[in-house]
């Protein structure tokens, strides 16, 4: 499908990204496409520019296309990452070569990588509650104060168990090589929809995680006297109370990648994982 309107959402703390973005809309705009630029960062504006888009281009790393995710869902406009960042697991061209790149993408060329999200629901106290979506990873953890709290966590209805820890990570597959990677959860394939259930630090609690089926829930219950903390993709950031739940399952809005080059994801790993992004 040759692409009619395009939108670019760039990071703003970055300063050549805005450079860059102006640059690709004028790059995009001489071949006769509709496109609007905006901050990442500004998710309202974003959303009420997306009907009829049929490709968002982020430029900047990782964490700005999953404010684009956010943006986004539940609309199943696809995704290409222009890389400023240093891993970019997710983003899919260098800044060098994105106008070599970019012709082939909006004449309807590329493949398209589909990635699982989570749908996650907090309840807390007498608040409506409130639902979250995530492409990469939702986390119950510590607030400020520097001690444990208690995380009761069930699957399906069973209980599974108490963990006192800095957190609870719930990640998707491609969330597998951030956060949950570093609390020692394994790496899953990123077209996987399995998601995994990683303890932060546990302290004479159940240590090992847990890969989970796409169909499971997990219902995590927070036990504190002091406050929590609920993040979602790292850029959602509430307070949690004792009491407070928050549910968790495989979203029927998943996340969607265009791309241009081969998926290789295992030999691509290794570099990325030490820093090398060539």
């Amino acid at each position: 499908m040759t692409m009619k309107k395009v939108g670019i959402l760039y990071h703003p703390m970055i300063d050549t990204a805005r450079t860059l973005a102006e640059e690709l809309k004028a790059f995009i705009g001489a071949r006769g496409v509709s496109v609007w630029l905006c901050s990442a960062w500004e998710g309202e504006a974003a959303k009420s520019k997306l009907d009829g888009t049929d490709l968002i281009i982020t430029v900047g790393g990782d964490g700005t296309i999953l404010r684009a995710a956010q943006v986004i869902v539940p609309a199943p406009i696809p995704i290409t990452g222009v890389n400023l960042g240093r891993l970019g697991f997710m983003t899919e061209l260098s800044a060098e070569e994105a106008k070599d790149k970019l012709p082939a993408l909006l004449d309807g060329k590329g493949w398209l990588d589909e990635r699982a999200m989570l749908e996650a629901e907090l309840s807390s106290g007498k608040k409506p509650p409130q639902t979250f979506y995530a492409l990469n990873d939702v986390v119950v953890a510590r607030g400020e104060v520097a001690r444990v709290i208690f995380v009761e966590a069930s699957i399906d209805g069973e209980p599974v168990a108490t963990y006192k820890a800095d957190g609870v990570i719930v990640a998707t597959a491609t969330g597998s090589t951030g956060y949950s990677m570093a609390a020692g959860g394994p790496i899953l394939h990123p077209q996987s929809a399995d998601f995994l259930l990683v303890p932060i630090s546990p302290h004479l609690s159940p240590a090992y995680p847990l890969v989970l089926p796409a169909a499971s829930v997990v219902r995590l219950e927070v036990h504190t006297n002091h406050q929590a903390a609920l993040s979602v993709d790292g850029h959602i950031n509430l307070p949690m109370a004792d009491g407070d739940v928050i549910t968790v399952k495989h979203s029927a809005s998943s996340g969607r990648f265009l791309r241009i080059h081969s998926g290789n994801f295992y030999g691509s790993l290794e570099p990325k994982l030490k820093g090398k992004t060539s």
